[in-house]
């Protein structure tokens, strides 16, 4: 009878999106639901009678079942799929479990930062995208977390769901309680800050719009945080007294009671003191009611009072005096008066919260979601990993990929469970801080290696074409065919659950919604399973649940039965697979597997590498490759008894033909030696690019260098000429102060010869400051000076400074001059031979021309020659502004200033840079005027202004 009921409600239509089926909670779950409604073709239905009837042994229930499958055999399809979905269940995390993705979640709880964060890493419950769609978005995320500058703050959050459940559930709510809920609420609204912070850069534009998604509709219920902040002091863990205005007046007039009741008692304890009725004044309480201490033998002094209590000895009362029954009474009520409305307070921030489930359960989601994303992205720092690529799906590579196109393309990938031990330990710290170490590195250029400690697993590569369905990787035992699978599998898990791979350049992998796994010895007692049964009943879950976007990993296939059987049986199953999934990889030391891909382009072959000389896996991977299981080599290396291995050679000699194993033998070997070539080259290729990037990185260097040095340079000349022009002043003052005292004591006819003395004086340190490179190179113009090799030369383009030819000119003049680290190709007439005893070094290592005359020698030089014009140097006094002046009447304002200028004097015009109007009228005048010797006009040095040397 219970089989019958057990029939009856397995007939039960059950509803597909409650929670009957757990299956659809499960990370890993991707079954399509008009797979889960309509899975079996009913035409079928022997099959199907015998699949759920089974259990029954009973006629007449048999029959009736029958008959009740005939009426209706839409009820039992959805009881087979409520089977097929249990199955799928069990199948995927199982499969979770062979590929250690609960190993994995627990590397990611080191850098998670709140509990529920660091609970759902350690329970292995990490989110798994649904679709290709929602892996895309944890990989969106998971990228802009490892750009983040520094790490979130997510303290003050903690795990509120029991609480507010138990708010829902009518349990009114402590003050703690509430507390944990505001400060939940403040800091997740604190966290949602710190991310608008760090988005509002300019730089970081668009970085992290997948981690501010996350929270950016969120309601963070301010009023509801307000409300409890202004109702509840959490530091204190009191209910204050402007929670409400019944509160703060019970709380006013207990406070007036309890000053009047202390006042009473203590007038009361020392009167009994003063009487001898007690050693010191004693007011306490007890049983909740005030009193005061008196000894047992002078009870008397206080009448009609109430013995409340007494000591242990009995040597002491505690008295209730009669006057203060009434205030005790008083407090007791404005006591309980208070509890009362605390409690009140305390039910409606209750059912505030209550009310506000669904909106805080929605928010501590997001938060979740946010660490988990956050966590990802330190862990992806800690690895040292790069963001993996779907490719296209199976149906959409028929149509637009080419069909040599890589659907898997993994360059170098290392498992993480491998790669663990060769990293710093993520548990080395009490504190949870490994993601801030993390994060504290992020703008920096992180090499991977400089996290390694110990010796690196081997990496492995995985190139599958777009039209491979069916991968047969054989080779050795112990030569890493599961590691290398299980490896594939886990970053496909990864990769769906938004995980960045511990692989080089761009891991592309397609989007599997199931990823169902064959590994290890399924044998069991309990269930009455042999090896060969334990896998051939997983492989039948695994074929009645995949779907054509599947991946399938099947070890050791076909082993546990005879050999030949084994065969026929697993070619079958590849088969259908190569038919029905979108990838399936197996392993196998059957050969004739390895064959199957000469009559059907969808099989592609593996062989894991054994090195002949020393004995010992290599552990990679050769693509479409067959390897031999070297079994005895692999005895032989772990000491095996020689007699034994020399028997078996006999046997393998008798049961392969020589030839046939030589030609394998040599096949191998030319393969060995030409991947061995190509790893040269590479090699070469590679030790070729690390040469150019270090040329790269060590003339950026350079360039940056010279630009320092450069402007070290200009900082220093500019100095120079600050004090130049520092050390010119002071003499032309003296100069000026000279003649000013002369012209005091002077007579009229001395006062020629004084101004022309002057004037000589003034024109002496003019030339003794005057540049001279501009002559040296006109004078270099004309001369025949042909640069030879080694030759020291002034370079005009330089600034003047020196350098060395280091190549000969050629047909054009044109030679190379180095300066520093620098080479420049230069003209033949922006460069000057150096010559002896024209340069010399100063103390702070500038060149500078030498050029020394007296004053007196000056002087003298001035009469022989024409005096100079005065320095260059725009002063109030020689400056005419003609700016936001008429053509008619900036002309007449130069013509005076013209007029008025002493001669060898430098007059700045300053014209603006308007329409061009006063521009053109003044450079007019000095065309033409007779006192203008010269003019220089405009520059980049002098916007707006022009310069005219007055004879």
């Amino acid at each position: 009878m219970e089989a019958f009921n057990s029939f009856l409600r397995l007939m039960k239509p059950p509803n597909l999106f409650t929670s009957d089926f757990p299956a659809f909670a499960s990370p890993n779950c991707n079954i399509p639901k008009s797979e889960l409604l309509c899975p079996f073709n009913f035409s079928s239905s022997v099959d199907l009678r015998l699949r759920v009837l089974k259990p029954f042994k009973d006629g007449s229930k048999l029959s009736w079942a029958s008959n009740r499958l005939k009426k209706n055999k839409i009820e039992a399809g959805f009881a087979s799929d409520a089977d097929r979905i249990r199955i799928a269940e069990d199948l995927l995390r199982e499969t979770e479990e062979i590929l250690e993705w609960g190993s994995v979640c627990a590397q990611v709880s080191a850098f998670a930062s709140t509990s529920a964060g660091r609970a759902v890493c350690q329970s292995g419950s990490l989110p798994v995208g649904r679709d290709r769609e929602e892996s895309e978005k944890l990989l969106d995320q998971t990228a802009a977390a490892t750009l983040l500058p520094r790490k979130l703050d997510f303290s003050g959050i903690d795990d509120v769901s029991e609480i507010v459940r138990s708010a829902v559930g009518g349990e009114i709510l402590g003050i703690r309680q509430l507390c944990a809920i505001e400060g939940s609420l403040r800091s997740a609204k604190r966290v949602f800050e710190q991310l608008g912070q760090v988005s509002a850069d300019v730089e970081s534009s668009g970085r992290y719009s997948a981690l501010l998604e996350i929270l950016q509709d969120c309601d963070f219920l301010e009023e509801l945080t307000n409300r409890i902040g202004f109702c509840i002091d959490c530091k204190l863990s009191v209910v204050l007294d402007r929670a409400s205005t019944k509160l703060e007046f019970i709380r006013f007039e207990r406070r007036h009671n309890m000053e009047k009741l202390e006042s009473l008692l203590k007038e009361v304890s020392i009167k009994v003191f003063q009487s001898g009725g007690i050693d010191s004044p004693l007011v306490t309480k007890r049983r909740s009611r005030m009193c005061v201490g008196i000894k047992a033998s002078h009870k008397s002094l206080l009448p009609e009072g109430i013995v409340l209590s007494s000591s242990s000895s009995g040597a002491t009362y505690f008295i209730e005096p009669r006057d203060a029954i009434e205030l005790n009474n008083m407090e007791v009520r404005l006591f309980n008066e208070e509890k009362t409305e605390e409690l009140a307070i305390l039910c409606l921030l209750t059912s505030e919260i209550a009310d506000a489930e669904k909106k805080i359960g929605n928010l501590m989601e997001k938060i979740l979601e946010l660490d988990l994303a956050v966590a990802r992205g330190a862990h992806a720092l800690w690895l040292g990993g790069v963001r993996p690529f779907f490719s296209q799906g199976f149906e959409k590579s028929k149509a637009v990929i080419a069909r040599d196109s890589l659907a898997v393309d993994i360059k170098n990938i290392q498992h993480p469970l491998l790669l663990e031990p060769s990293l710093r330990s993520l548990y080395s710290s009490s504190e949870r801080d490994g993601s801030s170490k993390m994060f504290g590195r992020m703008n920096n250029s992180m090499d991977p290696k400089e996290f390694l400690e110990f010796e690196t697993p081997v990496p492995v590569d995985f190139r599958i074409k777009s039209s491979t369905r069916m991968v047969v990787i054989s080779g050795p035992n112990t030569g890493g065919k599961t590691a290398s699978m299980k490896t594939l599998g886990l970053a496909s898990l990864m990769a769906k659950a938004g995980f960045f791979l511990s692989a080089k350049d761009r891991p592309k992998l397609p989007w599997f919604d199931q990823i169902l796994a064959d590994i290890g010895d399924h044998q069991s007692l309990e269930h009455n399973l042999s090896t060969f049964s334990g896998h051939i009943s997983r492989i039948c879950k695994i074929i009645e649940i995949a779907s054509k976007n599947s991946l399938v990993l099947i070890d050791e296939i076909g082993s546990g039965t005879d050999p030949s059987e084994g065969v026929a049986l697993s070619t079958s199953i590849l088969l259908h697979l190569a038919n029905n999934v979108n990838l399936a990889v197996v392993t196998t030391h059957y050969a004739d597997l390895s064959h199957l891909k000469s009559g059907d382009s969808r099989f592609e072959n593996a062989a894991m590498e054994f090195c002949l000389e020393t004995l010992q896996p290599t552990f990679h991977i050769l693509w479409g490759s067959i390897g031999n299981s070297n079994a005895l080599s692999i005895a032989k290396s772990i000491g095996f008894d020689e007699k034994v291995l020399n028997r078996a050679k006999e046997w393998v000699k008798k049961l392969e033909p020589d030839k046939e194993k030589e030609r394998q033998g040599s096949l191998y070997q030319s393969l060995s030696e030409e991947r061995e070539l190509l790893a040269i080259q590479a090699n070469e290729a590679e030790f070729v690019l690390e040469e150019v990037k270090k040329l790269y990185l060590e003339i950026q260097s350079e360039a940056e260098d010279i630009d320092k040095r450069v402007a070290t340079l200009k900082a220093r000349e500019a100095q120079l000429a600050q004090q130049e022009l520092k050390n010119v002043k002071l003499q032309m003052d003296s100069i000026i102060k000279d003649f000013e005292n002369h012209l005091q004591t002077a007579s009229l006819d001395q006062f020629s010869s004084l101004l022309r003395e002057s004037e000589a004086a003034i024109a002496s340190v003019v030339l003794a400051h005057h540049p001279e490179e501009d002559s040296i190179y006109e004078s270099a113009k004309n001369n025949s000076y042909l640069p030879q090799i080694g030759d020291q030369v002034y370079v005009k383009g330089l600034g003047g400074k020196l350098a060395t030819v280091v190549e000969a000119p050629v047909a054009d003049g044109i030679t190379t001059v180095q300066y520093g680290k620098v080479k420049v190709r230069v003209k033949r007439n922006d460069m000057k031979l150096v010559e002896s005893g024209l340069i010399r070094v100063n103390n702070s290592g500038v060149e500078r021309r030498v050029q020394t005359r007296n004053r007196a020698t000056a002087m003298q030089t001035t009469k022989n020659e024409e005096a100079s014009f005065g320095p260059a140097v725009k002063i109030s006094k020689n400056t005419v502004d003609l700016r936001g002046m008429r053509v008619e009447e900036a002309s007449l304002r130069l013509q005076m200033a013209i007029s008025t200028c002493r001669p060898y004097q430098v007059l700045f015009i300053v014209h603006g840079m308007g329409t061009g109007a006063v521009k053109e009228c003044a450079l007019q005048i000095l065309r033409n005027h007779p006192r203008v010797a010269k003019y220089e006009e405009e520059s980049s040095v002098n916007y707006g202004c022009t310069i005219a040397y007055i004879k």
